[in-house]
């Protein structure tokens, strides 16, 4: 027998091997439907979905294998590189402690141009013809013509307006126009903030634990006893020991606000409501007045307090993450570039930096819709309308 099914495979026809080829593909397909199917139906079982998960999340962070496959020698090896690493992340918060130390440095020698800042911003020195000489860019020359209607146009303003001191609402315009503080802002904290001077920062004296701390300088006004406004930020730079490869530079540990001292009836972070309550028994309705938290800018200045343990819950948490990013933004571009934020330069700077994202995005997008129409089974939807900016006229 062995020899006749080797005589007929040998002599069978050419096309009929194509057949039994054709066969074979077909019940491969019908397989492949098969699985695809109890595939789906597995799929769309909400105990196997939530089995999956639950296997799915156990592996999250979970080592992949291939050090428990490794010999024991190469692990001990292993070992002292992550022990090395370790020793890194020490140097790296040395590292980072002698940048503060620098910034100490470095924010002495800002401070008298900040100081003249603020006396310029606040009418206590008006600048030389000299220091107000600004060549504008190649980009922003205008022409003899233009430039004798804007002086003008700038003449008849000033013939209209007062004299003008200094230069009003510098820091609220600055505030108004960056998304991350004007959200903050609501409008009862505008007649506030125009009273607003000056942001300073002040860094920790050498030696002492690492922190900064904002100081915003106000004018005498109706609405708060004080004219300096603080917080303050404690960092640390060291390595978490339960956790030393989580390091990436100084974190803030906490925040402290100050004690506004409000003018009665100006504290613009309570609002007082009034509330109708009716008697159960009596059914007599009365109206009981009561103070309650209100939105406002000024509430930045008493964060929620991190326990001993250190636990938060959720949203205090998400306050503070807020916060911190606020602080660090304030002390990393608003007071550095102010004038920039003040005139739109700064802002501008950073939409372009989305710009380019975005066109990178549609770059992508393109390429996608090019292989598509490469693509020989791409076939475009006959029902389709294209929009009315893409119809051929």
């Amino acid at each position: 027998m062995a020899d006749l099914d080797n005589k007929d495979q040998t002599e069978m026809d050419p096309a009929d091997m194509e057949d039994v080829e054709e066969v074979e593909e077909e019940e491969t397909g019908e397989d492949n439907s098969k699985a695809h199917q109890l595939t789906m139906q597995m799929m769309q079982n909400p105990q196997i979905l939530a089995a999956l998960q639950e296997r799915l999340d156990g592996l999250v962070g979970s080592p992949s294998g291939y050090m428990e496959s490794l010999p024991k020698v190469v692990k001990r090896r292993v070992n002292a590189l992550k022990n090395l690493q370790v020793k890194c992340a020490h140097i790296e918060a040395k590292f980072y402690e002698e940048v503060h130390e620098l910034e100490r440095k470095y924010a002495a020698l800002y401070q008298p141009l900040f100081d003249k800042r603020s006396d310029i911003v606040r009418a206590a020195y008006e600048p030389t013809d000299e220091e107000c000489e600004w060549k504008p860019d190649e980009e922003e020359e205008l022409t003899e013509e233009m430039k004798e209607k804007a002086k003008v146009e700038e003449e008849k303003k000033d013939e209209e307006k007062e004299d003008p001191k200094g230069i009003p609402e510098f820091w609220l315009t600055v505030f108004k126009n960056v998304d991350l503080l004007s959200e903050m802002l609501q409008e009862h904290d505008e007649p506030i903030l125009k009273h607003l001077q000056d942001i300073k920062v002040k860094f920790s004296d050498a030696g002492q634990p690492m922190s900064f701390t904002l100081e915003f300088h106000f004018e005498p006004n109706d609405f708060f006893a004080q004219t300096v406004l603080t917080k303050t930020y404690k960092m640390r730079s060291e390595p978490d020991e339960s956790d030393p490869f989580s390091f990436d530079g100084p974190e803030i540990m906490g925040c402290t606000g100050c004690t506004i001292d409000w003018v009665k009836g100006k504290n613009v972070t309570l609002k007082t409501i009034k509330k109708k309550q009716k008697h159960k028994g009596r059914g007599t309705v009365r109206t009981v007045t009561k103070t309650v938290p209100n939105d406002s800018f000024f509430n930045f200045f008493s964060p929620p307090e991190v326990p001993e343990s250190g636990e938060l819950d959720e949203d205090s948490e998400a306050v503070l993450a807020a916060d911190f990013e606020i602080g660090h933004f304030i002390r990393e571009r608003i007071v550095p570039r102010a004038v920039l934020y003040f005139t739109g330069e700064a802002i501008e700077d950073d939409d372009d930096d989305y710009d380019e994202e975005g066109e990178e995005a549609d770059d992508e997008e393109g390429e996608e819709e090019a292989d598509e129409e490469n693509d020989p089974d791409y076939e475009p939807k006959k029902d389709a309308n294209p929009p009315e900016e893409c119809k051929q006229q």
